[in-house]
């Protein structure tokens, strides 16, 4: 193996002193009135015998170590692996280096990855945030540790968050359904407290009412089998008579359009919540109501580092607009 170049190693080679290297790669060398052509010779070797500085010593001399962890719901759901690689890309270009990983929305997991990422002294989170872990994110906030959410919030911790606004998005695609002139409109659902799925449902029960129609709603347990729910979608639509339906979010409505198939009923009108490649190939192509992946990335972004950085003035919570994106799924015939 080949040795690791130290420092002293620079140093002797140009017969300099270890502490001038120093504080040329720690960029003080006008600060330290290094000249410029000394500067350029310890630089133009460092690239030439290929140095790299020990992160592990820079971190416990700075107190940062660059990283910033990353805490998401489903890295697979393209929704979050979007908004992933978006952070991964514009974090790298201000200097730092992501370490991301799926909760599955479990709690106790959840709890497990912040305190694991906080042990390695990450220098702030970005989290989809699972239920009952206000005590785990107040704890860090009180600790000073940067931390912004997305996705979901957390209405008893005063925290930054970035998300869409779920409440508009579903009110638009129900009104859209009624619009079309569609008689039973049912929301799957899930069974959870979460502020992204209340406000998907609150959005729905206000335009029904304004449009004087029954609601039919259908929440599905997070810990059932894709079988079982399946089943129950099945059970849901036909002995509802449903015309036109709402998923909450992509994944159930893709168990939607498999429960059709496999259980060979004609599938009503469909709406989902978040796009996936899946709906422009499926036939007829799916309407969606979009997220701004891009917006919400780079809101998250603007937010931690100014954070990071010391020069956040105070919490910020935004909620984006989203777009209905309107194909022949929801178009009637």
């Amino acid at each position: 193996m080949k040795k690791r170049i130290l420092i002293s190693d620079i140093a002797k080679a140009l017969g300099v002193s270890v502490t001038t290297v120093s504080f040329i790669l720690n960029d003080k060398a006008k600060e330290k009135r290094i000249s410029e052509s000394l500067t350029k010779r310890v630089l133009d070797y460092v690239k030439k015998v290929g140095y790299k500085p020990n992160e592990l010593a820079k971190s416990l001399r700075t107190g940062k170590t660059k990283i910033i962890g990353l805490i998401i719901e489903d890295i697979s759901n393209p929704f979050f692996s979007n908004i992933a690689r978006l952070i991964e890309t514009k974090v790298y270009e201000q200097g730092y280096r992501i370490i991301y990983c799926s909760t599955n929305n479990d709690t106790e997991k959840t709890k497990e990855l912040i305190g694991m990422f906080n042990d390695r002294q990450v220098d702030g989170f970005i989290i989809t945030p699972s239920e009952g872990i206000e005590d785990t994110i107040s704890n860090l906030l009180q600790a000073n540790v940067p931390v912004v959410l997305f996705d979901r919030y957390l209405p008893e911790v005063e925290t930054d968050y970035v998300i869409a606004d779920n409440f508009q998005g579903s009110f638009d695609a129900t009104v859209h359904f009624n619009e079309q002139g569609y008689k039973r409109i049912g929301l799957v659902s899930l069974y959870s407290n979460q502020t992204q799925m209340r406000d998907r449902l609150d959005g729905y029960m206000k335009a029904m009412d304004q449009f004087k129609k029954q609601a039919y709603i259908k929440k599905i347990q997070l810990d059932v089998s894709e079988e079982e729910a399946m089943d129950e979608l099945h059970e849901f639509v036909v002995d509802n008579r449903l015309d036109a339906v709402l998923f909450a979010t992509n994944y159930l409505a893709i168990t939607g359009l498999k429960s059709g198939k496999r259980n060979e009923y004609k599938l009503p009108a469909l709406i989902a919540f978040d796009d996936h490649t899946l709906f422009k190939l499926h036939e007829p192509a799916i309407t969606v109501v979009s997220q701004p992946i891009e917006e919400i990335a780079n809101q998250i972004i603007n937010i931690l580092l100014l954070k990071l950085q010391g020069k956040a003035k105070s919490i910020k919570c935004l909620t984006l607009p989203c777009e209905l994106k309107i194909r022949e799924s929801s178009i009637l015939k």
